[in-house]
């Protein structure tokens, strides 16, 4: 799939303060694609390591894995405040949530099935928006469900 070059400019700047690190500013483009994804839909890790990786040359599903795992903490600071609430648990073992600012449980693998660790939580959070599920309900229906960026309206002028 290639994605268009307005998907890709369409990415947040990075937040203010000091310069980020390469590391950082990968995880933003992803925490920032992540964030638009629409209520009821989902995404591969892959196909946002794709969507990044046109944008900054570098990364992959594994990388955005990565991003996923470290999203309520390591990279907190790169998400703002303004964000949907959703979902998660408190404590140690909470799925990374970025206080909800995330909405990590509509990132899947390439089979449609969410992180096998938080595999409840984010299942009851698909169902509650909506999102199509296989018919045993244990994975997204990634044939009706994918969201792509190019999905989005374009913003109007007012």
């Amino acid at each position: 799939m290639s994605v268009s070059a307005s998907t890709i400019a369409s990415v947040t700047p990075p937040p203010p303060g000091p310069p980020l690190t390469d590391v950082e500013e990968y995880a933003a483009a992803v925490l920032d694609v992540v964030r638009r994804i629409p209520s009821g839909r989902a995404m591969t890790y892959g196909l946002i390591a794709e969507i990044v990786g046109e944008e900054l040359g570098r990364g992959g599903p594994r990388q955005v894995g990565s991003v996923m795992a470290g999203s309520g903490s390591r990279y907190a600071h790169l998400v703002p405040d303004d964000g949907e609430a959703g979902p998660g648990a408190e404590g140690a073992d909470a799925p990374p949530s970025d206080g909800d600012r995330v909405p990590w449980w509509r990132v899947v693998n390439a089979a449609g099935s969410p992180p096998q660790h938080f595999l409840t939580e984010a299942l009851d959070a698909l169902r509650a928006e909506g999102c199509p599920l296989s018919k045993d309900g244990r994975r997204v229906n990634l044939r009706r469900a994918v969201w792509f960026p190019e999905d989005e309206e374009p913003p109007h002028d007012a």
